[in-house]
């Protein structure tokens, strides 16, 4: 049994049902009751934090949790009463529509005079601010292509192949070095934040703990691995002008080659894994399975809703010259601090 595993240590809870989920990891306590689950915000802090703790198990785990706690029966119980709460709100709040190529086709337009955090940054960003969303960010990019990974075995023929060629430049083209996981870890170095795994887990706001729990939602469910692909679709096509505006930002604030580099492989790459998302993976699909039109959608629209709530919320505290995180940076040694 592996009760000792050494993983990121369980976080402080932030309400009644992380909580309970904590104490049941350890072993101290029951887990929420249902009707904690079913009156909790949807993208509340404490919902979103509990459903983070029961996806992790299936990434490194937390030490001192068994890693049998992995598939408990009663946890996944709990986990999918939650998952239900996080989807219903996810559909109720996305209007349906069903064609992928409407859907797509606004992924491929950018805004004349753009107003995201991604412009933000690019024009008018201070070095405090990449930092803090490189330290939010850190949630999914020292998993990068984990999330994603999952869908692999649920496809077949032309999007699976394009799945895998997309997959295996994310994980470095078989290089360590490569990794883009390990490539964001440098550009946290750059910036002087820890580079440890789940770091910054405590300190992340709940809209950057949504995008993650996004992503393992659909990874996780074979009946939404259209969604999956979806979500797939719109980070790939919206990421290589993000990351043009994001580079610009690391060389105009000076915050080091490695944090520039992340950015500018992403524009590169990203830039042809558009092409194969929109062309292979996305046409593959629905050549094989055209009834996940819907849920192709569905990923793309939630991927928006999600990443909007997550900008609102920085543009929000940074307008106010206030901190976006939950618990404040340490002063880590470094040329940027």
């Amino acid at each position: 049994m592996d009760h000792h595993r050494e993983g990121p240590g369980l976080p402080p809870a932030r309400g009644r049902i992380s909580a309970a989920v904590e104490e049941y990891l350890l072993g101290t306590g029951p887990l929420p009751r249902p009707e904690d689950i079913t009156d909790a915000p949807a993208y509340g802090d404490d919902l979103q934090l509990a459903l983070y703790l029961c996806y992790e198990l299936h990434y490194r785990g937390f030490a001192g949790v068994p890693a049998e706690r992995e598939w408990d029966p009663d946890l996944l119980r709990v986990r999918a009463a939650l998952e239900q709460r996080f989807l219903s709100a996810l559909r109720s709040d996305i209007p349906v529509r069903d064609s992928v190529e409407d859907a797509v086709a606004e992924l491929l337009v950018e805004p004349v005079e753009g107003t995201g955090v991604t412009h933000h940054l690019r024009d008018k960003g201070e070095l405090w601010q990449l930092r803090e969303y490189a330290a939010q960010r850190s949630l999914y990019h020292l998993k990068e292509a984990d999330p994603h990974a999952w869908v692999l075995p649920r496809l077949t023929g032309r999007a699976k192949a394009a799945m895998a060629a997309v997959e295996f430049d994310e994980y470095g083209g078989g290089r360590a070095d490569r990794l883009h996981a390990r490539l964001f870890a440098d550009l946290m170095e750059d910036l002087g934040l820890d580079t440890t795994y789940g770091r910054y887990l405590d300190a992340a706001c709940a809209e950057a703990l949504v995008t993650v729990n996004l992503m393992s939602l659909f990874g996780l469910h074979r009946s939404l691995r259209g969604a999956l692909v979806g979500h797939f679709a719109a980070v790939e096509i919206t990421s290589s002008p993000g990351s043009r505006r994001l580079a610009e930002a690391m060389r105009r604030t000076g915050a080091g080659p490695a944090a520039e580099h992340f950015y500018d492989e992403h524009v590169e790459a990203d830039a042809v894994h558009e092409q194969i998302v929109r062309h292979e993976v996305i046409g593959g699909l629905l050549e094989q399975e055209p009834h996940l039109a819907p849920d192709v959608v569905f990923g793309i629209d939630a991927t928006g809703l999600v990443e909007d709530r997550f900008a609102a919320r920085l543009l929000a505290d940074w307008q106010e010259a206030r901190s976006s995180l939950r618990t404040p940076l340490t002063s880590e040694t470094s040329h940027t601090s």
